[in-house]
């Protein structure tokens, strides 16, 4: 039988990628924030309906970006269940990145945990909207605000989830965005970030006005540049190509209906797999999710390697996401303590989901995860 792998990358139709790419060919721009990326970020604010959005070249330099542009430094407190990118974009900038637990719930930063790790050091609160799942974004900011913190959201899984009707990128100071291939969303390589001053809400309307945020997040994209001959402080080269930004145009015009499949898939495994009573992460009625990822926790790390081990043997194959513990990372020197995070991370799986997964597939991965997982329980 064919493999099932973990994920696959959207493909639009090669000829309307090709139809894109060949306006960057004929205007002879291929970077340097060209008219093709200007017009992703353009369709990505009404898309997403937020004010104000800045491609970049991945979802990692994002991070670092607003990290600058907040001109964070000192202590952040963060989460130790994500992508390793969150705690080494904060070990990258200098910040020293402070763990506390996640919410069994949501997987999300416990924003009750918040306060008790917040000392004369902290700066700001980095948490991850973990497989789309929003944080508690109300309470996070009442305590960001409390204590003068800026508050940066790694919304890397989040295309199209809405809270309440509105883009999950509208909160905190900086949203941002992985657009890398494996996303539901993707340019190939890219990123994106959101401004969320007030100042970036009343001028985002006024044509070639910023806000002082949002010219600092420009600045530092591109090298530090203040015009052609001017350099205002240190930058670096986050930009994207006209070539990346193409590829994500096009996406953009499947969205709706990359969302809608994924959907179908989580209904159908949700369907097979209820007997066995795993534990998912929770969604608020108040959320629009997006259905990114369909991660399953399991009685035990032991069951989890028993099934994914029994799987690969199949040719299927799920992956440990996110494993390990990012506080248990040997660069980190403040892991706190953080048990519920250390049980979901050693005990959870993603099974296999992109788009055009078929329902013969996922039937037969639910089949055999439920015979090794009945087999190892028995």
């Amino acid at each position: 039988m064919s493999k099932i792998l973990v994920t696959k990358p959207f493909q639009a139709p090669y000829n309307e990628i090709s139809t894109e790419i060949q306006r960057a060919w004929d205007a002879e721009w291929l970077t340097n924030n060209g008219p093709i990326l200007r017009q992703l970020e353009n369709d990505m604010k009404e898309y997403l309906g937020v004010h104000d959005c800045a491609v970049v070249s991945n979802g990692t330099i994002a991070i670092q970006v607003a990290l600058r542009a907040l001109d964070i430094q000192g202590e952040v407190i963060t989460t130790p269940f994500s992508y390793v990118a969150t705690t080494s974009s904060l070990a990258w900038e200098g910040c020293t990145p402070v763990f506390v637990d996640i919410d069994p719930k949501s997987f999300n930063l416990d924003p009750s945990k918040i306060e008790a790790a917040i000392t004369e050091k902290t700066t700001a609160i980095l948490a991850t909207h973990v497989f789309g799942v929003p944080c508690d974004v109300n309470t996070i900011d009442e305590v960001a605000k409390k204590h003068g913190l800026k508050v940066i959201y790694d919304a890397a899984h989040c295309f199209g989830t809405t809270i309440d009707g509105g883009s999950l990128m509208n909160y905190g100071d900086i949203s941002t965005l992985s657009m890398h291939a494996t996303k539901l969303f993707h340019s190939v390589e890219g990123g994106a970030i959101f401004v969320n001053d007030t100042v970036a809400n009343k001028v985002g309307s006024i044509a070639g006005q910023v806000s002082p945020l949002r010219f600092e997040v420009d600045r530092l994209r591109n090298f530090g540049h203040h015009g052609p001959e001017v350099f205002s402080g240190v930058g670096i080269n986050a930009k994207n190509s006209e070539l990346h930004a193409a590829v994500g145009l096009v996406n953009l015009r499947y969205a709706d209906k990359i969302i809608a499949d994924r959907k179908r898939q989580h209904q159908c495994y949700d369907d097979l797999l209820q007997s066995l009573l795993l534990q998912y992460p929770e969604v608020p009625e108040n959320v629009q999710w997006n259905h990114s990822y369909y991660p399953v926790v399991f009685r035990s790390e032991a069951e989890a390697l028993a099934v994914k081990d029994g799987l690969e043997t199949l040719g299927i194959y799920a992956r440990r996401y996110f494993h390990p513990a990012l506080n248990t990372l040997n660069y980190i020197h403040l892991p706190g303590v953080t048990p519920v995070a250390d049980q979901i991370s050693s005990s959870i799986l993603c099974l296999p989901l992109y788009y055009g997964l078929e329902e013969h597939k996922i039937t037969r991965v639910s089949t055999e995860l439920i015979r090794i997982c009945t087999d190892y329980r028995s």
